[in-house]
């Protein structure tokens, strides 16, 4: 089996994602993953389509993240993750779909409005 590429998304992270056969080495921008994502819980969120799948240590990830903060960056890893295993076993789609990891969640941040503070926000109302 050759490089698997797909493309993840979430809020104004673009993660590429490379998958290939290996022994689970997972490198994020040049860094190692812990590295990387400060936190266990994003490193967790990576590796989630791995534990469903049950294919944890045995492909190895380089990805190239860009744009919005961390958590957004490895929402995007996970969703290019999901797409590149399906693609690798088309039965691991019954393991991911239940779960929401192969749903591009277009959830974007609103933008703001002229003559208001904020997206919703107003400036304080005076009466006289």
């Amino acid at each position: 089996m050759s490089i698997v590429h797909k493309i993840g998304r979430r809020k104004t992270s673009v993660a590429r994602v490379y998958v290939k056969p290996g022994t689970g080495n997972i490198t994020i921008n040049g860094k190692d993953a812990k590295t990387y994502f400060c936190t266990d819980v994003l490193v967790y969120k990576v590796n989630q389509p791995f534990l469903l799948t049950e294919t944890l240590g045995q492909y190895d990830l380089t990805v190239n993240v860009f744009g919005g903060g961390i958590t957004g960056q490895a929402e995007a890893v996970r969703l290019g993750v999901s797409r590149a295993l399906c693609e690798i076993n088309e039965e691991f789609r019954l393991a991911l779909k239940p779960h929401g990891l192969l749903t591009r969640d277009a959830r974007m941040v609103e933008r703001k409005k002229p003559g208001q503070k904020k997206a919703r926000k107003r400036f304080q109302f005076s009466k006289r």
